[in-house]
């Protein structure tokens, strides 16, 4: 399969990992790019109902590697609470099938903690999407690059 990427243009629910899913079939690596654990989709795979929050597809079929990249915002909590939830799925979630980029940018407990003080999020007029993303691409976007 040549390389495909599937790109939405919305703030979320298009139907993205629906579609990365049915192209993972035919593909030997599926990379998640950009985005974070703050919206997921749910997959049903042989009458097996999975929710993926953070993790590519691809950890769904055999012997596809899947691979968390530099642009995901990358919350180590929420990741390995999402391989617990799979694995005891009887899902093999591996580094000879998971792989996260060294590069990525974490979601630290700070984020969350400037989250919950975040007036705008107190008035509930950001997207529940945006949990402890914003204050993270906030601080990245300051600090200089190395």
């Amino acid at each position: 399969m040549a390389n495909v990427v599937v790109v939405g243009a919305q703030w979320g629910d298009e139907g993205k990992g629906k579609i990365v899913d049915w192209l993972s079939e035919q593909a030997d690596i599926v990379v998640r790019f950009q985005g974070g654990h703050n919206a997921g989709h749910t997959l049903v795979i042989n009458g097996k109902t999975y929710k993926l929050a953070l993790l590519p597809s691809g950890v769904l079929r055999e012997g596809k590697l899947s691979v968390i990249g530099n642009g995901v915002v990358f919350d180590p909590s929420a990741f390995l609470d999402e391989v617990t939830r799979l694995r005891s799925q009887g899902v093999a979630v591996s580094p000879d099938n998971l792989r996260v980029a060294e590069n990525v940018t974490l979601i630290l407990p700070l984020h969350r903690e400037l989250d919950a003080h975040r007036p705008t999020r107190r008035l509930r007029s950001a997207p529940p999407a945006a949990a402890s993303v914003l204050p993270m691409r906030t601080r990245s976007a300051a600090a200089p690059s190395a």
